[in-house]
């Protein structure tokens, strides 16, 4: 059995949760609801021993090296970060409804992955700037940081979606579908939590990415449209910290500001790699 084929039944599997969660939303039945959590759990399980059968498969072919390297590569394990963090807070708070709304960058993330062809998708030496172990630690701790964004922003779609609804209805409780959303005050916090996950992550990430640079190319800091955009995402989730602290921002423009956090996040990660050259153009290919 291949990782190709892992990867495959992972993105059957993140459909299957991310069908099962809509249709929970649909029909409110809890077990319903139950089985989306099943698929996404079984659907990481699978991603998890198929990341690591690629990881023996580089082996195998004598490069040796995570598999952390290339565009494919990455987006894979962006979509098994989202589905851990989603997963450790279906645990906790076991609201299935939260699956809806991000389950679904899951499976676009393992979707578009399936979907790369030829080179795209083969395991290859790593060029001279990524053979270093500050690969695993700056691309491990950037995503788990942007998986939190990723959850924050789903958490604050919802959050929007329904206090719209209660604002049309006077404050009443929503009726129908959004009976199963957490309370506003929850989905607030989750958005926050979330998000106070993702910023040191972040954090962790620029300076392992600044501590990397400056062992391949001698520089801590050169300015590239990566590093560029990296620090105005990380401004961005600075001030909705700061507001949230100190000015107290809390529902509506917090979940505003986190949207839009999320969406200068996915240009930092893939706009940059598909659209603007620099010293992470390499991601692309």
């Amino acid at each position: 059995m291949s990782s190709s084929l892992l990867f495959n039944m992972t993105t059957i599997c993140y459909f299957a949760a991310t069908v099962l969660f809509f249709a929970y939303l649909a029909g409110k039945h809890r077990t319903i609801g139950l089985a989306g959590s099943i698929a996404a759990c079984f659907g990481f399980l699978v991603q998890t021993l198929a990341i690591g059968l690629r990881w023996q498969e580089s082996y195998a072919m004598g490069h040796g090296h995570a598999p952390l390297s290339n565009l494919y590569e990455s987006v894979v394990f962006f979509a098994w970060t989202i589905v851990l963090i989603f997963l450790l807070i279906d645990v906790k708070y076991r609201y299935r409804a939260i699956g809806a709304f991000v389950l679904p960058f899951a499976l676009l993330a393992m979707a578009w992955a399936q979907l790369m062809v030829g080179e795209q998708k083969e395991i290859q030496p790593l060029v001279p700037a990524l053979q270093s172990n500050w690969l695993l630690y700056h691309v491990v701790t950037c995503f788990l940081g942007y998986a939190a964004f990723a959850v924050a922003c789903g958490v604050s779609i919802m959050y929007l979606v329904k206090v719209k609804q209660e604002g049309s209805t006077g404050n009443a409780p929503a009726g129908g579908l959004l009976s199963l959303f957490p309370p506003s005050r929850v989905l607030d916090d989750l958005n926050y939590r979330a998000i106070m996950l993702g910023f040191p992550l972040l954090t962790l990430g620029i300076i392992t990415g600044a501590a990397w640079a400056n062992y391949a190319w001698g520089s801590y800091w050169s300015w590239d449209p990566k590093e560029t955009w990296s620090l105005i995402v990380w401004f961005i989730y600075a001030a909705f910290l700061h507001a949230r602290i100190t000015r107290g921002w809390v529902g509506k423009r917090a979940a505003l500001l986190s949207i839009i956090g999320f969406a200068a996040t996915i240009f930092c990660y893939l706009g940059v790699n598909l659209f603007l050259s620099g010293l992470h153009s390499y991601g692309g290919g």
